[in-house]
């Protein structure tokens, strides 16, 4: 595997600083710190604290639009990718949880990035949509999926015994 670019050193030790300490543990020195690279070596790859949500929202289209199609592509279905994914990309800690969490962490402050995370929402919904004749149980899918990674995510009840029955869990909420 190739070594991380300066600039991906960079976006992952923002979100890491995100998920461990919000909003308020970033400064621009802070994060140069952890990437270990100069301050201004930061300021050449990301101008500003605002340049940097606005790499992490380029990181999280581009992961997202990634997982969209990995999932149109998955032998077992859409639906079942979808529902196992929620559990998986956050037991194995997968980029796209990570950065999803630390957009978690600063939604309630920047507007720009509630625009983002909307329009893969739409995207998730069109696909499922796509995918599920009935539009209810399609929001079913969308809900469940969004239940098991938020159990995964928080650290509540471990819902991966639930991988196993994926199938049974599919088929239920589609009759």
């Amino acid at each position: 595997m190739a070594k991380p670019t300066a600039k991906e050193r960079i976006l992952d030790s923002y979100e890491e600083i995100l998920i461990e300490q919000g909003p308020g543990g970033i400064t621009l020195e802070a994060v140069a710190a952890h990437a270990g690279v100069s301050k201004g070596g930061l300021l050449y790859h990301f101008g500003s604290k605002d340049a940097l949500v606005d790499g992490m929202m380029e990181r999280l289209a581009r992961l997202s639009d990634e997982d969209i199609e990995r999932a149109r592509k998955a032998p077992e279905g859409v639906v079942l990718y979808y529902l196992r994914t929620a559990i998986t990309d956050v037991t194995m800690q997968k980029p796209l949880h990570r950065t999803t969490m630390a957009t978690i962490r600063i939604l309630l402050n920047e507007p720009r990035v509630a625009d983002v995370v909307k329009t893969y929402n739409k995207k998730i919904h069109d696909m499922i949509s796509e995918n599920v004749d009935d539009p209810l149980t399609a929001e079913l899918v969308i809900l469940v999926g969004d239940g098991l990674y938020l159990r995964a995510a928080l650290g509540g009840e471990d819902p991966s015994h639930l991988l196993d029955r994926m199938d049974e869990i599919s088929a239920r909420i589609q009759r």
